[in-house]
């Protein structure tokens, strides 16, 4: 079920269960939920050893969301009429990819960290960094940014919406406006738009800290969180993040139905290998929705200017581009909006749109050329799922096996097995031959 869509229910909405009671229960119940994996190694120091120069070109196509599970018997992928890159199946390696770990259903950050090779256990990246460096705003290392959602609340105070009708950019810009003007002692604030109901609010002061529990509940009918604490060195920063909101709420009062924000991704700026120091790459991304951009810029890829904001944009600028760049990161946005709105019959769609464009990215002979998605969004669910995503790795190199078209039914079946991201870079970058031997 849908976060929007999903009523409140005190068993399946812990954080609703947990308003109820004190700040410390639902303190108490955050810490319970907060996991501290061991930081695991995915081979990165190996890979700056064997990484090597050539003129070998690597495109990776994202279709984000694209994972589904079965409408009238069969997914987004299989509805879809795809003839482009069901040939282009029958003449790779396939499989399925776990984003993070079987079972873990990820985040949009974590799961692209993940195709980028940086483990995201080790790296999780809070959203608002992602938002912030996606409009490419100048961070300074000491900044707390924040994603703001624009919501609906109703006379009671209780969420209507959670993206306040997915109000237009223009009308977010003039919010931000608003808002920017919001004066808190001892803090800047810089609220920006980002794209759609999405904005983000950087804090720029000293000592500001990110343990700090999100408002949004992400469900319908229930009140906007407090910003508690999650730490005792980030009591000021609760403290003022409280009083942002408080000030935003009455600034933003006569704008129904972004009449409320909602915060989640409290984050400072992390520190994250780059594609030129692992891989010795010259990278380039092209996205459309500005946190992949974001994401790229993280990892050291020049994100590339386009002419417009569809597919078709895209690719023309991959083919612009394609002789001053040996890696191109390619961002399809439609199929994860589509499956988050339950929309099956768009996300197929989105798909069959998509598969028109291959041939022209196979006209550019890339030596590896790998096609997949971030994580799973089923329409069926309208969220984000656990469930692994197929994979095809298109090269000269490649060991052709038996998989005929390319869906999660047939993926699982392929020559890859069932992988997880952290083992797509390595991959791709061993079909490209860019990795020397290892050992004698």
């Amino acid at each position: 079920m849908r976060e929007d869509t999903q009523k409140h229910d005190p068993i399946r909405s812990p954080a609703i269960n947990a308003m109820s009671g004190s700040s410390n229960t639902r303190l108490d119940e955050i810490k319970a939920r907060q996991v501290k994996p061991e930081l695991t190694s995915n081979g990165t120091s190996l890979l700056k050893k064997l990484s090597k120069a050539t003129s070998s070109k690597i495109i990776l196509f994202v279709m984000d969301g694209v994972g589904g599970l079965p409408i009238e018997g069969k997914t987004e992928l299989e509805h879809a009429l795809k003839p482009n890159l069901d040939s282009l199946a029958r003449q790779s390696v396939c499989g399925v990819v776990d984003p993070i770990s079987a079972g873990i259903t990820p985040g949009s950050g974590p799961a692209h960290l993940g195709l980028f090779g940086c483990d995201p256990l080790k790296y999780n990246i809070g959203r608002g960094v992602l938002e912030a460096s996606g409009i490419n705003f100048p961070l300074e290392k000491d900044d707390l940014a924040v994603r703001i959602n624009f919501a609906t609340i109703d006379k009671e105070g209780k969420i209507t919406d959670r993206r306040a009708g997915r109000i237009s950019t223009e009308i977010n810009e003039k919010l931000c406006e608003e808002l920017s003007r919001i004066k808190i002692d001892s803090v800047k604030i810089f609220v920006k738009p980002v794209k759609e109901h999405r904005a983000v609010v950087v804090f720029r002061g000293k000592n500001l800290s990110e343990a700090i529990a999100e408002t949004d509940p992400q469900v319908l009918g229930a009140l906007p969180l407090e910003p508690i604490a999650l730490s005792k060195e980030a009591q000021t920063t609760s403290e003022i993040i409280s009083k942002f909101v408080s000030e935003a709420k009455k600034v933003l009062a006569p704008h129904h139905p972004a009449n409320m924000l909602l915060l989640r991704g409290f984050a400072k700026p992390p520190s994250l290998p780059s594609f030129q120091e692992i891989y010795r790459l010259n990278p380039a991304a092209i996205a459309t929705y500005p946190m992949y951009k974001g994401l790229a810029r993280l990892v050291g890829m020049k994100v590339l200017q386009l002419k417009g904001g569809n597919i078709e944009d895209e690719v023309t600028a991959l083919e612009e581009n394609y002789k001053d760049h040996d890696f191109f990161f390619i961002h399809i946005k439609g199929t994860d909006s589509a499956g988050e709105d339950g929309d099956w019959k768009r996300k197929v769609q989105v798909i069959e749109n998509a598969d028109k464009f291959i041939p022209r990215i196979l006209k550019l002979k890339p030596e590896s050329l790998v096609i997949t998605g971030d994580h799973s969004t089923p329409s069926v669910l309208k969220s984000h799922s656990w469930h692994p995503v197929p994979i095809l790795l298109y090269s000269p190199t490649c060991r052709v096996d038996d998989v005929n078209n390319f869906s999660e039914t047939a993926c699982v079946k392929g020559g890859l097995g069932r992988i997880k991201a952290l083992d797509i870079m390595p991959l791709a970058m061993a079909h490209a031959q860019k990795l020397e031997k290892y050992g004698a």
